[in-house]
């Protein structure tokens, strides 16, 4: 399966009648792997920042993640593997694999705890498969 169908097919995905806005999969050195076209143009350091926050877990709280144009307000998450979000009505999750950073954004009417749902399940699937 190509890195795009994942994007596709389980990131972007219909959940309830919502989906994400946007998703992608990242290679932890910041090349993309696959991502949905409405994905912002992101910078390196970003990209940067947000692995030194997995390895150093609240280093972006202070500064707040950024995303390209966005910048979101990090909330609660799990140290080390996920990183969580909030910006207006909407939200980014981050989760991290062995090899790999998977990212869904979200906008109402999608909810908080579905993003969550749909990125950490293929996170945790991915690692089981070792990547």
């Amino acid at each position: 399966m190509s890195w795009q169908t994942y994007v596709d097919e389980h990131l972007m995905c219909d959940i309830d009648g919502h989906h994400l806005s946007a998703a992608a999969i990242v290679g932890h050195d910041g090349n993309v792997w696959a991502k949905s076209d409405s994905f912002p143009q992101f910078k390196p350091q970003e990209i940067t920042a947000i692995m030194n926050d997995f390895n150093e877990p609240g280093s972006l709280a202070p500064t707040g993640l950024f995303l390209g144009p966005n910048k979101y307000m990090v909330i609660q998450g799990e140290a080390g593997s996920v990183i969580r979000g909030k910006k207006g009505s909407g939200g980014v999750t981050v989760k991290k694999t062995n090899q790999a950073i998977i990212f869904g954004i979200y906008d109402e009417p999608m909810t908080p705890g579905q993003c969550n749902m749909v990125v950490e399940r293929l996170g945790d699937y991915l690692i089981d498969q070792g990547l």
